[in-house]
């Protein structure tokens, strides 16, 4: 039986809150949406909504509990903000010694520990794919064009390195090309990582042939797959074909996808492939 209570969403930017949103009111569940201040868009206005600034910890617990949630999504890109400069409430203020040792570490663990202060407050974390479970990348090609052998080389190769690196809560994303990893996704997040590329491309400092190079999205080993799972949207499409790449590769059913026709459409015209691959890198259908 659907849960009758309001899905609480605490969104970040771009086009996943807004599918999760969607995705939840189809299956006759009410959606209640925090809004991050001044990173969130206007897409989930349209639904009860409250914004609020992100060291705002108490009016966000608040603001769910008055709403009826119980249960609460973390969807949406986020720039990790600035501890110093982030204006807190009352309730932050006194959880400040803990934030402080949640800033010394990666990604993963800051959201690990801000996760344990709302489930402490009695709420149930879901995992986006728990809601929306459509969202996530099959396996298989989705574009016209199919990796060849030499790319599910590097696609393999590439897999290995984020699972090497997975332990230092590096990033997810990496570009590699001819066995040579020439960028890693670090607080840039995947869209800045891309745009880097295409300006060494255009810069020659890195001089592949037109046709060389692959974006590889990965989960790291142990995260916590309720919060941060890779993802990729039409943007990313774009800015792959901008800095002049073969193809994605992401692991199915742990990378998130938004607008799969939308980025299919791309591919196809930029003559990219797009496929979910299992962590060592294999396609079923290609």
């Amino acid at each position: 039986m659907t849960d009758r209570s309001p899905l609480g969403i605490i969104a970040g930017a771009g086009r996943f809150p807004l599918a999760i949103a969607e995705t939840a009111k189809a299956q006759g569940r009410p959606v209640f949406a925090i809004l991050l201040k001044g990173i969130a868009g206007p897409e989930l206005e349209g639904f009860p909504h409250v914004r609020v600034g992100i060291g705002r910890f108490g009016a966000m617990i608040r603001a769910a509990k008055g709403a009826g949630c119980r249960d609460l999504v973390f969807i949406g890109s986020l720039v990790r903000p600035n501890l110093w400069t982030t204006i807190p409430d009352l309730a932050a203020i006194r959880i400040a010694p803990q934030m402080i040792r949640l800033y010394r570490g990666g990604d993963d663990h800051l959201l690990r520990g801000i996760a344990g202060l709302f489930e402490r407050e009695g709420f149930r974390l879901l995992a986006a794919q728990d809601v929306a479970p459509e969202l996530l990348m099959p396996v298989g090609p989705l574009a016209r064009r199919l990796p060849s052998a030499e790319d599910a080389a590097d696609i393999a190769h590439g897999l290995g390195a984020i699972a090497a690196l997975g332990p230092y809560d590096v990033g997810q994303g990496m570009v590699i090309g001819a066995r040579r990893i020439v960028a890693v996704e670090g607080a840039e997040g995947t869209d800045g990582m891309l745009e880097r590329c295409a300006a060494m491309r255009q810069s020659r400092r890195l001089n592949w042939t037109s046709d060389t190079g692959i974006l590889v999205k990965a989960p790291k080993p142990g995260q916590d797959r309720r919060l941060d799972l890779p993802a990729i949207g039409p943007a990313t499409v774009e800015r792959a074909a901008q800095a002049k790449l073969r193809g994605i590769a992401v692991v199915a059913g742990s990378t998130l996808m938004v607008d799969a026709q939308e980025m299919i459409r791309i591919a196809d015209g930029h003559g990219l492939f797009l496929v979910g691959v299992d962590p060592a890198g294999r396609a079923a259908h290609v």
